[in-house]
């Protein structure tokens, strides 16, 4: 039976770190087994230009634990003022690897994102033209759209749409939540990748709300049917480059997760490792847990695979049920189950 388990060294491909007191409390988790990171840029106010990415870089870089050896790759929130010749000077600086686009009030801090898909179809097209990817909140906000559909509608009124119109757009379909996505990703070329995370392949929407609300486990997009996060667990385990790891970890203090109208997000930085080699070994795919943190990403996204190892142990893993913030603790997530993988 194995007992350690040895890879190179990770990638987050969907990280919010926020900023300020959070962004010191919450990198080091990230830091401490992940080499790189695609940095979410829905900040207030978000981060919307080539110079405001540098300068959260730079706040990144300076909340860096002494020693610690990250790279965080920089996005820009598109919305529909963005500047074609900006994004093009952003990509061509080689610190800014994507545009994140939010649809109009999808989600934490996305009331700046798209409504009018036709105002940003010059960004686009340079963003054809000059290969760099568009990472997608794949949901649609139609209040008339049941939230368990929205990204299935999405992928069918506004993504398929946007690709058949640009093409040579490189696509990434950030944190997938159903058979329909699943599916949709797997028909494509090598323009489209999508990213899987920690939380969606463990619960479902039962665990949400069966014998209570569970705030700690609301995120969005939404867990949904059981059969989606089998297709989720299939997918991420298949071997198949167009699937890879995008925790979304989502850092908000408890005070803001239990309000009567709760912030969206699960903080699974600290045990996402334990948590994934966990899901492998239970689908006898533990020699497809590489590909999926370590090297699908990097080759969709153009850059080396990381030189540097990490090993994991079979021998318990233990982590913190909450991690202390200025702002307030912060719950990280509870799997529900007992974790056999530590990172030593």
């Amino acid at each position: 039976m194995t007992q350690t388990l040895t890879l190179r060294r990770p990638d987050d491909w969907h990280l919010h770190l926020r900023d300020g007191a959070m962004l010191e409390a919450v990198l080091p988790s990230t830091a401490a087994h992940f080499a790189r990171a695609i940095i979410m840029p829905n900040l207030v106010p978000p981060v919307v230009t080539h110079k405001q990415a540098l300068l959260y870089r730079d706040r990144i870089l300076s909340a860096l634990p002494s020693g610690a050896n990250f790279t965080p790759l920089m996005t820009l929130y598109l919305t529909e003022d963005t500047d074609p010749s900006d994004v093009a000077e952003a990509h061509a600086s080689g610190l800014v690897h994507a545009v994140k686009l939010y649809p109009a009030g999808a989600t934490t801090n996305s009331a700046s994102g798209v409504s009018n898909f036709d105002k940003v179809r010059p960004v686009l097209e340079k963003m054809a033209e000059t290969g760099m990817p568009l990472c997608v909140h794949g949901e649609v906000t139609d209040e008339n759209i049941d939230i368990f559909d929205r990204e299935a509608v999405f992928i069918e009124r506004v993504l398929e749409p946007i690709r058949r119109a640009t093409p040579g757009l490189r696509v990434v379909m950030e944190h997938i939540t159903t058979k329909d996505a699943v599916d949709y990703a797997s028909a494509q070329d090598g323009s489209l990748g999508a990213t899987i995370t920690t939380h969606h392949l463990v619960i479902n929407r039962n665990h949400i709300l069966a014998g209570g609300i569970k705030p700690h486990y609301y995120c969005l997009p939404v867990a949904k049917r059981e059969e989606h996060r089998l297709a989720l667990r299939a997918a991420a385990t298949s071997g198949s480059a167009r699937f890879f790891l995008g925790t979304d970890s989502a850092p908000h203090t408890d005070a803001n997760k239990l309000l009567p109208c709760g912030c969206a997000g699960c903080f699974t930085a600290p045990n996402t490792l334990s948590i994934l080699a966990q899901v492998f070994e239970q689908e006898g795919a533990l020699d497809k847990l590489e590909g999926f943190t370590s090297l699908h990403g990097p080759s969709f996204y153009k850059l080396p695979a990381n030189d540097e190892t990490i090993t994991l142990f079979k021998s318990g893993a233990t982590y913190p049920a909450h991690i202390d913030t200025a702002e307030g603790p912060v719950t990280v997530f509870d799997p529900g189950f007992a974790l056999d993988w530590a990172v030593r």
